[in-house]
């Protein structure tokens, strides 16, 4: 599969939190950072995401939001 989106990154899925309608995964990237990442609960369900899947987080900077 390709994407437009230039920020691609490699990680392992550390946690999981299913919710009623979306799951939160926690990434763990090469150099030690940890991000989050909010699906759909069927997302979540047909990628096979659980603790330990590899994963790639796809940044795309029109869709990054941050919080203080």
């Amino acid at each position: 599969m390709k994407l437009s989106a230039r920020n691609q990154i490699k990680g392992t899925v550390t946690h999981v939190e299913i919710g009623a309608v979306t799951v939160t995964a926690k990434v763990e990237l090469a150099g030690g950072d940890t991000v989050a990442s909010s699906i759909t609960k069927e997302a979540a369900e047909e990628l096979g995401i659980k603790v330990g899947s590899e994963v790639c987080v796809v940044v795309k900077a029109s869709d990054v939001m941050l919080g203080v």
